[in-house]
């Protein structure tokens, strides 16, 4: 049934977050996407096929993606060209030949190509990104468009297939287990599949000459690739990866992801970063003496907390960095160093000598990553823990991640499920005082 004409159904340019107000876009919801690319890393030329299956949530007349700084060749809509298509600095406005009915599935598929390159935003510049001699691709919160038209919101989890040709000599990494490598003409094909729901800043493409070594079989295949001359450090630095695998594993329930893989660059990083499947170091983050465990740590429970479970809006970041930094703490704790009470002790007052000026259960866009969000949220883990003791707090942590696993949460999502699983209701008081207060708590 097409959609009645006589009122504009229109999708509209925003997810709605307030947090990032001119990202996502409404009126439907991807399945998933389907990017065929090949790049030249010499000259940074990308061509580019996005398949997108989706579904509208109402009658669509007319819908848009966010894209930046590609330009784009072809467009069509179940196999035609629409009747209009209009491009803005982020986002490619499609009107279909025809109307779209409420919960019909379609298929567009945009042709482009361009030199990709960061989007500039509040918090930097984010996405595609060259390096000396290679690609990182860093999305969070708002990149995914510098490389792929998209739904760029973290609510809209869809699949993934992703294709990249580039020259012969360079290793290429993505989300997902390769399902096809093959070369032809000087260039090498590699094809990745995430087979679980991802969102679009968690979709990543490293390009690199690299080596790899396996880390370990199980849980699921560990991969480590590298720079040659890196090669004794990172043996060293990321040895216990299978360690802290086995400990999560255990403490958050199974690993909800096919295979896990660490790249470490030939660049120097200013912040390591996590992607679905993987996350990303720079050679500043290598010393050979395990300098960065904790940061080690942090992006492997970013697996469960924020690839797996995935905030529904960026305001309850601190549901992703408060839940990594304190596998920070239960990392150390497990493996010889300090316990999370002497953490929690000495981060209190650490964050007790700074401003009480933040809610980090709304922090606002300008500090979402600001470090009292990480630090605050692991002390209203820890306080948490406290209160129930650790058979009844990891019981219900185990709970709360299989229950909303591959899915979206909110902080009411956790305080509801801990507190059905702990049979306490002391845990959204807690949250109260360390999530929705300024004022510091006392441990």
């Amino acid at each position: 049934m097409a959609a009645n004409l006589s009122s504009p159904f229109l999708g509209s340019p925003s997810a709605g977050d307030d947090y990032l107000p001119t990202s996502g876009n409404g009126g439907y919801s991807v399945l998933d996407y389907d990017l065929d690319l090949d790049y030249r890393v010499a000259t940074n030329r990308l061509n580019g096929v996005a398949v997108i299956h989706a579904r509208t949530t109402m009658p669509l007349e007319r819908f848009s993606l966010d894209f930046a700084g590609l330009s784009v060749v072809k467009v069509t809509v179940d196999g035609e060209r629409p009747r209009k298509l209009a491009e803005t600095p982020r986002k490619l406005v499609i009107t279909p030949e025809r109307p779209l009915a409420d919960g019909a599935e379609f298929t567009v598929v945009v042709r482009y190509r361009g030199a990709p390159h960061p989007i500039r935003s509040p918090w930097g510049e984010v996405g595609w990104e060259e390096l000396a001699d290679g690609v990182i691709v860093a999305g969070q919160p708002s990149g995914a468009a510098s490389w792929f038209p998209c739904n760029d919101h973290p609510s809209d989890k869809a699949l993934y297939r992703i294709t990249l040709a580039c020259e012969a000599g360079y290793t290429v990494v993505s989300n997902g287990p390769v399902v096809l490598r093959a070369n032809r003409s000087g260039r090498t094909i590699w094809t990745f599949e995430m087979r679980q729901p991802m969102s679009t800043y968690l979709a990543t493409v490293q390009i690199g000459r690299y080596r790899s070594r396996s880390l370990a079989l199980e849980p699921v295949p560990q991969t480590l690739f590298y720079p040659q001359a890196l090669e004794r450090e990172v043996a060293i630095d990321f040895g216990r990866v299978p360690d802290m695998m086995a400990l999560f594993c255990r403490l958050f329930g199974p690993y909800p992801f096919d295979a896990y893989a660490v790249v470490v660059t030939p660049d120097e990083l200013e912040i390591p970063l996590e992607a679905q499947g993987l996350a990303i170091f720079g050679r500043n983050h290598v010393d050979g003496a395990h300098g960065t465990d904790r940061l080690i740590a942090h992006e492997l429970a970013h697996q469960w907390f924020g690839n797996c479970l995935t905030l529904a809006r960026w305001r309850d970041i601190w549901l992703h960095e408060g839940f990594a930094c304190y596998a920070e703490w239960l990392w150390a704790e497990a493996s010889g160093g300090k316990s999370a009470d002497a953490n929690a002790a000495a981060h209190r007052t650490q964050v007790n000598a700074q401003p009480k000026d933040i809610v980090i259960g709304d922090p606002g866009p300008q500090r979402m990553f600001d470090d009292r969000v990480y630090k605050r949220g692991a002390l209203a883990l820890h306080a948490i823990r406290r209160a129930l003791g650790d058979p009844v707090f990891f019981d219900a942590l185990r709970a709360y991640v299989a229950e909303c696993r591959f899915g979206l949460v909110s902080t009411e999502d956790f305080v509801e499920i801990m507190e059905a699983r702990s049979g306490s209701d002391l845990v959204g008081p807690i949250v109260e005082r360390w999530v929705y207060a300024k004022s510091l708590p006392k441990l």
